[in-house]
């Protein structure tokens, strides 16, 4: 399973988020909330418009059955607008924790915290 996990992460560092129905439940939840594939993806696409050498580096990752838990840390240069904060250039680093459960070897719902202040310093 934790290869899963390399193999969904390494599609989102290529960017290729078109390809993600092979990892992502089309019903997926995100903090509780149905958004449904398509707008997982958007979430995803719209994070790599303002940043578009984002990339998420493994730290950890713990997997028990149908859950896993992964630490990260993510980087990015800020090259368009994001929550309403025009592109200021500058690189960003910032720590994610998620947890994902999957439901027949997709993710069914996931659950992450990321360092919001991080993207406050951008203003």
């Amino acid at each position: 399973m934790k290869d899963f996990y390399r193999r969904y992460l390494d599609r989102c560092n290529q960017h290729r988020f078109a390809d993600l129905a092979d990892f992502v439940d089309p019903a997926v939840q995100i903090n509780g909330i149905p958004v449904g594939l398509d707008q997982y993806i958007a979430g995803l696409q719209s994070v790599v418009e303002a940043f578009p050498d984002y990339h998420w580096d493994l730290r950890h990752l713990l997997a028990d059955g149908d859950w896993h838990s992964a630490h990260l840390i993510d980087t990015g240069t800020h090259a368009g607008t994001f929550l309403d904060v025009p592109a200021t250039g500058r690189s960003i680093t910032a720590q994610e924790f998620a947890v994902y459960h999957l439901t027949d070897n997709k993710i069914a719902a996931c659950w992450g915290n990321l360092d919001s202040a991080v993207f406050r310093q951008l203003v």
